[in-house]
Formats: C-alpha cells, sequence, structure tokens
C-alpha cells in the first residue's frame, strides 16, 4: 500500500509541474548550491539562478569563468518530515481492520459447529477492536509533510542586458490522520461485549485520512542591467516576466479506503494560471566592490485559487501567492563567499504545517574554482507552539560543488529536529 501511495503522490508532483481558511503556496524554488547554503541566494545566485531568487543578480560581477554563460539542467530538491511514521501507521490500522474483519468471518462460520471455538475467536476480536482503537486514537493529528521542486534555466549575462530563461516546479503536500470520536463507540462496545463483533463492518469507521497539497509551476524570461553610479558603485535591476500556475489537491477519505482509485481523480484538484512578475535590484559597493545588497520582490500581483471540498466534513481552502520580499548583503573574495538574509514577509501555513519567515546565513568555500564547500543555517522567525502540525524552526545544511572544465554537479542536504532533505544539480558556467 505505502508503494502504490507514494506513486500516486509522485505522479501529482509530475503533473504538478464552509468556512474559508488561507493556504499559503509552496517554499520558493532553491538550486541546490542555495539549498546548501541555507537557503540563500539574493545577494550570492549565480546567473542561471538568478530567475528563482534576484533577476538583478544576472548583472552582478561574478567570476570570469562564470560571467559569460550559466545553465541548469536540472536541478532537483526535496525535503520530508515524518515525525509519527504516518504512513507506516495507516498500513498497519488497515492491517487491523483486515484481520478483524478475517475473524468476525471465523465466527460466523464457527458458531454453525463449535461453539466454543466461536467464543474464542470471539475473545480474540475484542482484543483486536482494542487494539484498534489505541491505533486510531494514537493517529489523530499525526502528519506527514513532502516538500519538493525542480527547475530548469538558462542564462547569458551581457555588458548591456542580460537575459535568462527559467522553468520551475514546487509541491508541499502533507498527510495527516483524524480520529473521530464516534468510532470510539463501536469499537469500545465490541471490547467490553455488549456488540457481537460479527454484527459489526469496520469500513462504516469514521476516522480518516486527509491530503493537502497545493502546486505552484512557472515559467519565465529574466532581464537584467547594470548601471555604474557617480560614487563608481554598480546598480544591477533585474525583472522577471512569467506565466504561473497554481494547483491545488484537497482529499479525505475513510482510513479503511483510503487508497480508493479516486485518488487522483479531478474531482479533488482544482487549477488557475496567470502571468505574474518578479522584480530584484542589488548593490554592489566597496573598495573593490566586496560587498553586495540584495532585494527581490516575487510574485507581485497577488493570485488565489479556492481548493475543491468534496466532502460535507472538509472546508473548502484558498490557495494564495503573495508578494515576498527577501533582502539580503554578502562578501565574497576569490576564494570564499558569506551571506545572511531574510525574509522581510511572512509565508502564511499551508494544510498542516508553520508558518514561514526565514533569517538564514550560508557560505561557500572554493578549492580553485574546480570544487567548493558550502555551509549554512536558517531560522524560521515564525515559528511558534501553535502551528497545526509540523514544526520548522532551525535547519542546517551542507554541500559540496565540482566544476571541472565548465560543467557543474552540485549536492546539497538538509538536517533539523523534523526534516530531512537532499538536493542535486547538473549544469555549466563559463
Amino acid at each position: 500500500m505505502t508503494e502504490h501511495r507514494l506513486t500516486k503522490l509522485s505522479l501529482a508532483i509530475g503533473l504538478s509541474i464552509a468556512t474559508t481558511s488561507a493556504m499559503a503556496s509552496p517554499q520558493t524554488f532553491m538550486s541546490a548550491r542555495s539549498f546548501a547554503m541555507g537557503g540563500t541566494g539574493v545577494a550570492v545566485a549565480h546567473p542561471a539562478a538568478a530567475g528563482a531568487s534576484n533577476p538583478a543578480m544576472m548583472a552582478a560581477q561574478h567570476h570570469e569563468w562564470s560571467d559569460d554563460f550559466g545553465l541548469i539542467l536540472p536541478s532537483v530538491n526535496a525535503r520530508f518530515a515524518d515525525e509519527e511514521e504516518t504512513i507506516d501507521q495507516i498500513d498497519d490500522i488497515q492491517d487491523t481492520i483486515d484481520l478483524f474483519d478475517d475473524l468476525s468471518q471465523r465466527i460466523n462460520e464457527a458458531e454453525l459447529s463449535d461453539q466454543t471455538q466461536a467464543s474464542q475467536l470471539r475473545g480474540e476480536a475484542q482484543n483486536i477492536a482494542g487494539d484498534l482503537l489505541g491505533q486510531l486514537k494514537g493517529f489523530d493529528d499525526d502528519t506527514i509533510r513532502v516538500n519538493a521542486g525542480l527547475g530548469l534555466a538558462v542564462a547569458v549575462p551581457g555588458p548591456s542586458l542580460s537575459v535568462g530563461f527559467f522553468t520551475n516546479g514546487n509541491l508541499t503536500a502533507t498527510v495527516r490522520g483524524e480520529f473521530d470520536e464516534s468510532d470510539e463507540t463501536v469499537l469500545q462496545a465490541i471490547v467490553d461485549g455488549t456488540v457481537d463483533p460479527e454484527d459489526v463492518n469496520l469500513d462504516g469507521l469514521q476516522s480518516r485520512g486527509r491530503i493537502l497539497a497545493s502546486a505552484v509551476a512557472e515559467m519565465g524570461v529574466s532581464f537584467a542591467r547594470a548601471f555604474e553610479l557617480d560614487n563608481g558603485n554598480n546598480l544591477q535591476l533585474g525583472i522577471s516576466p512569467k506565466y504561473v500556475q497554481l494547483r491545488t489537491f484537497q482529499y479525505t477519505e475513510s482510513i479503511s479506503d483510503f487508497e480508493d482509485d479516486e485518488f487522483d481523480s479531478d474531482n479533488y484538484e482544482t487549477d488557475k494560471s496567470g502571468f505574474n512578475v518578479d522584480l530584484g535590484a542589488a548593490y554592489a559597493f566597496g573598495e573593490q566592490r566586496q560587498w553586495n545588497a540584495g532585494v527581490s520582490i516575487k510574485n507581485l500581483i497577488p493570485m488565489e485559487l479556492d481548493s475543491a471540498a468534496s466532502r460535507a466534513d472538509e472546508e473548502e481552502r484558498t490557495l494564495e501567492l503573495n508578494p515576498m520580499v527577501t533582502a539580503g548583503i554578502a562578501h565574497k573574495g576569490d576564494f570564499h563567499v558569506v551571506t545572511a538574509e531574510v525574509d522581510l514577509t511572512k509565508k502564511e501555513a499551508f494544510g498542516y504545517e508553520d508558518d514561514t519567515q526565514w533569517l538564514a546565513l550560508g557560505a561557500e568555500f572554493d578549492a580553485f574554482r574546480y570544487a567548493q564547500l558550502r555551509v549554512g543555517v536558517r531560522q524560521n522567525l515564525a515559528s511558534n507552539d501553535d502551528n497545526d502540525g509540523i514544526e520548522e524552526s532551525t535547519q542546517f545544511t551542507a554541500g559540496v560543488g565540482l566544476s571541472p572544465f565548465g560543467a557543474r554537479l552540485d549536492i546539497g542536504a538538509l538536517v533539523s529536529d523534523a526534516d530531512l532533505g537532499a538536493a542535486i544539480e547538473l549544469g555549466a558556467a563559463f
């Protein structure tokens, strides 16, 4: 069952490339280099990654071996948080229901020939009903979260105008268990012997699993230009007009039927598309222009999409794509980059997770352009104990890059109290 469900969830990621509550969009796509440096990029992004972080960085000063052409083909990253092994719990609960159903059938058969055996089987069924009640209570509010991203990009910096193309997709999905108190009445009656096990159909249990997922896919072009100011410093400005598709997926099913074939049905999915724009600026200063400050505004035009609530016990949700402002500063040299950045706006929680507003530090140490070591850390300033799911607080990252003869292989890793993540990217720069 686990492989079946995860296959469908992977398919949903691929295809992504009565009150109303807010449901924020997935986190912004990041390159594998950014992933390994704590999610930073506004003041340090290479030209090919500028479309995903700050378009102005296409026109910024870079090493001579990376300022003529940049390619990402492709970049993939994923994070996974499952504090309570939610998927395994669903498997175990369904196995227990199957065992109970089998015993109920055997009780019916035994009553026709052997009352003693029927009594023994009935006692086993009562014990299993008690086990199932404990499993369902333990399953309540347990959550699994998956974040995934895929991106491609190409950039051609120029002396007067830098041009790039990018496309990427991001998905956030959460699965949560919900215990229904009416099931306790049914199962406790079996345990107490007031109801015969063979008279109960556990397919009618009301405890359920919920999936909430949102995806944002975008495709756009980036333009950037550098201006030399009167004081000799450089100001870079960038813009990325883009086409954006929003998608939501909201699925609720009783715990016994959570693998229903309609898992990927259009009945649970909504989508909407439109044009949007990102803006960015960067300012290089210092005696050798070793300092760089950057700011980006993602998704200048607010967009929203209502989800599909197909059951009476579901609330309609709204996927909101709101402007996000991030500022950063970096110090760079021939063999190092150190950067810090902060989100100036907060992203409201999607589904069953935490609000996010990141303060991040990242560093890269270069070995004569052929290899790079990267580290980072970021703290969620919006994290609180009242979140409705898995908390995101402090995350630590690291990674390596290999870039022989212009080709690039970047690998990143992430770890926190709740998350494990990884990123890999192939590309070129010269």
